[in-house]
């Protein structure tokens, strides 16, 4: 291991790859990245359900999909490696007049930002998937530029990338601590032995939390399980349809292959970092689906494609950004609240910004500073799957 890197990052996942593709990609390429797993690009990245979407109720998300989506169409020729991106649309059904009426602000801000999002009636809505529940239902909305990606290989894209430019990737290397000398971290220590550094960027996602109390930080990141649950082969909705948001009950389901992916959270699971697959909590999700898509009965289950992973959630759903107020050399890449994958190119970009400009600049993120939790300026992200 060597004794020394300019930057070091913490976690191989889409952020941590991105981060360090964007920094070598300025010049800055005296980086090392940290994996706890003996695999990189193994954890929440992995597990992903892979939605891609621009639409948010915070203009700063926005900006984020806005910039990322587009990076993802060129991801092949721009970075390398495949991003798969596949804009079939998002469509969120909404059966509750409050919520409507929400739908309806976002929609005129995100229109406002040059993003295209249509509203629909229930009956224009139903076309997208056969027998469709509609009579409970106020309208729609369908972002056309939305869809799903390879998660996988977009951080594997990155990592690749960053690599050939001399980042360096340590596999099966937790960190255990910090060193801090001055209000500044000089330091990360793994049990491979002492890093010194100018800079740790903590991408570490549902553990990025235990991290940061390395340092003596607070960091309000905490992991919670996400059940992804998947059909046999279902001809009965065939070719590609919107990835589809049940607003009301949270359920959720788009194609993978031939079979249908779906899931629902859990609302009142703790945080953990269990992921097996929870078995019980599936009848809620099939009862929901059931419900608006009662097409969905006659579906099999595939119990081995199934699988459960982490989103590392914030108060206010939203992720953390930027340098740390209390630790010199210390800036924050997480808390994406189950975004990471959409905005990882965004967020890869501002926090190279961040550390080589010393304030990111492409897309203002004053309010996604940890400062945020201590003025009581949080504005909670209201589209949340």
């Amino acid at each position: 291991m060597v004794e020394r890197a300019q930057v070091v990052i913490i976690g191989a996942g889409v952020i941590g790859a991105s981060v360090a593709f964007h920094l070598a990609e300025r010049g800055l390429r005296d980086v090392v990245i940290l994996e706890r797993e003996e695999t990189e690009i193994s954890g929440s990245t992995a597990r992903s359900a892979a939605g891609v979407r621009h639409q948010f109720s915070s203009r700063t998300n926005v900006l984020l999909s806005r910039y990322s989506i587009e990076r993802l169409r060129y991801f092949t020729e721009e970075v390398g490696g495949h991003a798969e991106l596949r804009q079939v649309g998002y469509l969120f059904l909404i059966n509750d007049e409050a919520t409507w009426a929400q739908y309806l602000r976002n929609v005129a801000m995100q229109r406002e930002l040059g993003v295209r999002v249509e509203v629909l009636t229930p009956a224009e809505a139903a076309r997208f998937i056969p027998q469709m529940r509609t009579d409970d239902l106020i309208g729609a909305t369908f972002g056309p530029d939305d869809g799903y990606c390879d998660p996988y290989g977009i951080a594997l894209g990155y990592l690749r990338a960053a690599q050939r430019h001399g980042v360096r990737l340590y596999r099966g290397t937790p960190v255990i601590g910090f060193q801090i000398v001055g209000g500044r971290v000089t330091a990360v220590e793994t049990p491979a032995g002492i890093i010194g550094c100018e800079f740790v960027v903590n991408c570490a996602g549902p553990w990025a939390g235990e991290v940061a109390a390395l340092a003596g930080l607070d960091l309000p990141v905490k992991p919670y399980r996400r059940n992804v649950y998947m059909t046999t082969p279902f001809p009965a909705i065939s070719g590609p349809i919107p990835l589809t948001v049940d607003v009301g009950s949270g359920f959720y389901m788009r194609r993978e292959g031939q079979s249908i992916l779906m899931g629902r959270s859990n609302p009142n699971e703790p945080s953990s970092t269990n992921t097996n697959v929870d078995w019980e909590w599936l009848e809620a999700v099939i009862e929901a689906g059931i419900y608006r898509f009662p097409i969905l009965e006659t579906a099999g289950l595939a119990e081995q494609q199934c699988w459960a992973g982490l989103y590392e959630i914030t108060p206010d759903h939203n992720p953390i950004l930027g340098r740390h107020p209390d630790l010199e050399g210390y800036i924050d890449a997480s808390g994406f609240s189950g975004h990471g994958i959409m905005h990882a190119p965004a967020t890869g970009l501002l926090i190279a910004e961040e550390l080589i400009d010393g304030k990111a600049h492409t897309i203002n993120i004053d309010e996604l500073r940890i400062n945020r939790f201590r003025n009581g300026s949080t504005v909670s992200e209201f589209n949340v799957i």
